[in-house]
């Protein structure tokens, strides 16, 4: 039995039965492999729709980076619209920048809907740790502006120490429809929302191989799903065996969370004082919010690979505390690892391995939103409407250069130069 990775979320989680282990041979009309963001997504909205859904998970829902990541609500991808202008064509940049705000929207409409206890809070700071940063904030209210979000605010240098207790910044970005949530406890609602409207949801059920026909025939250790359509939605975790061609396309990362002992309330509104969740600008950026029982949780770095690190606590420990010296002497009640998928052009990789067998993968490290569009756009393209997904698919899936052998080493180096100019502010 794989269980949920020792992290906060995990102790904390809502009350939940485990689902069962696929065992017989059944029948439906969309088999999906994955039950993390991606897959309960998809398989909500398929349901909705009157789709007979099947969800397939190797481990426990929210097993994976669903479960394990900084609860950030962060609009837009991990390529901002202004790159996407410029490398893709304004055509692209019209469909996909439409988009760009829609999945916390989703996020906000599943809470509502299905009455899901996840700790939502909004609001969320872009912080800028050098005047060149914010300059770039300044650009991107504009670009983001231009496409519909009129919640930004800027926040000089003295507006920012009020919203963060930290001398770290001289400017932010808060975007008051971003915001923060227990993602694990989303995850467990979304599957407890499938399973009401009759989807049906197994653990513990590694997807071995998938016979692409029609119908598609997905197999487990113990069982076999026939299916009409397949989702591939393993994302980081879907390993290199079962489609390889996807795997050629991506390289998942690790990064690093802690979350430290309670806080006294006053302390904890102390450090930011309206509840936002807030990121850095730094290419290898640091994230951090307040959890509703007053820790402070913070993550930060990337481990290329997916290596565990030995000691998570020597490399995020320093960074809270370069951001919050008054912590000094806090304890640290939970550390965990997990991991997220890159794509080379750090865009989500949306298509097709055959007619009727899909896949939706790689949004490096803005999946908490993304992936919750997918699962709408997935859903319209099997009732009839590509327009949407497709947007995502045309846009060109490059393999990394070298191979998984030299993925790891020319992607670490690439992300040391991009940590040299954060450090030294151009």
């Amino acid at each position: 039995m794989t269980e949920h990775v020792k992290s906060y979320y995990a102790a904390s989680a809502n009350p939940h039965q485990p689902y069962p282990q696929l065992n017989e041979s059944i029948e439906c009309d969309v088999c999906i492999v994955g039950g993390g963001y991606t897959g309960l997504s998809s398989a909500l909205f398929l349901v909705e729709a009157g789709y007979n859904v099947v969800v397939l998970e190797s481990a426990r829902i929210g097993f994976g980076a669903s479960g394990r990541n900084g609860g950030q609500l962060v609009n837009s991808y991990s390529r901002d619209i202004d790159v996407i202008e410029q490398r893709y064509g304004a055509d692209s940049a019209r469909l996909l920048g439409s988009m760009m705000f829609e999945g916390a929207e989703i996020i906000r409409s599943r809470i509502k809907r299905y009455a899901i206890e996840c700790d939502y809070r909004p609001g969320g700071i872009f912080a800028a740790l050098n005047n060149k940063q914010y300059h770039t904030l300044i650009e991107q209210k504009g670009h983001w502006e231009r496409y519909g979000n009129t919640q930004l605010e800027l926040l000089d240098a003295d507006r920012i120490r009020q919203e963060v207790a930290s001398d770290r910044y001289v400017g932010a970005l808060l975007d008051h429809s971003g915001g923060h949530i227990h993602p694990l406890n989303l995850a467990l609602g979304e599957a407890e929302a499938i399973r009401l409207q009759g989807g049906r949801i197994f653990e513990q059920s590694a997807v071995t191989d998938i016979r692409h026909g029609d119908p598609a025939l997905v197999s487990t250790a113990h069982g076999q799903v026939s299916a009409r359509y397949v989702i591939v939605a393993g994302n980081a975790y879907l390993g290199d065996k079962l489609e390889p061609r996807l795997a050629r396309r991506s390289m998942p990362c690790g990064t690093q969370v802690v979350t430290t002992e309670p806080l006294a309330p006053d302390v904890a509104q102390s450090l930011i004082p309206h509840n936002y969740c807030v990121e850095d600008c730094n290419y290898l950026l640091d994230y951090y919010r307040i959890t509703a029982d007053h820790r402070l949780l913070y993550g930060g770095g990337v481990v290329y690979g997916a290596r565990d690190p030995d000691d998570i606590d020597n490399l995020i420990r320093p960074k809270l505390l370069k951001t919050f010296p008054q912590l000094k002497g806090v304890r640290i009640d939970y550390r965990w690892t997990g991991n997220f998928l890159l794509t080379l052009s750090r865009m989500p990789q949306f298509g097709r391995l055959e007619n009727n067998v899909y896949y939706m993968q790689g949004y490096s490290g803005h999946g908490v939103t993304c992936t919750h569009l997918a699962g709408k756009l997935i859903a319209e393209l099997l009732r009839g409407d590509a327009e949407r997904f497709d947007a995502f698919a045309k846009l060109p899936h490059l393999p990394f250069f070298g191979g998984r052998n030299l993925q790891i080493p020319f992607t670490a180096i690439g992300a040391a130069y991009y940590t040299l100019r954060d450090r030294i502010g151009v």
